[in-house]
């Protein structure tokens, strides 16, 4: 799971370096929205792909919580 997350992530930032010199150069209306809207997907998936290389699973730790309680209570 770890290595495909690493995959996606070094996939965005190509994508990003790929795009990077045409982001300056939007003139319209629509070109600024449509780059706009890429450079949030891309925090998106960077960011999410980041969570999970860094296993910032905040659900999994209730998980725990609630699998220790449940344990205590049958003892």
């Amino acid at each position: 799971m770890r290595n495909n997350a690493l995959l996606r992530l070094l996939l965005a930032a190509f994508l990003l370096y790929m795009a990077w010199p045409a982001i300056p150069e939007a003139r319209g209306e629509a070109a600024q929205l449509f780059w706009g809207i890429w450079l949030l997907f891309f925090l998106l998936t960077a960011g999410a792909n980041l969570a999970v290389l860094l296993q910032l699973h905040p659900a999994h730790r209730v998980e725990q919580n609630r699998e220790k309680r449940r344990i205590r209570d049958n003892h």
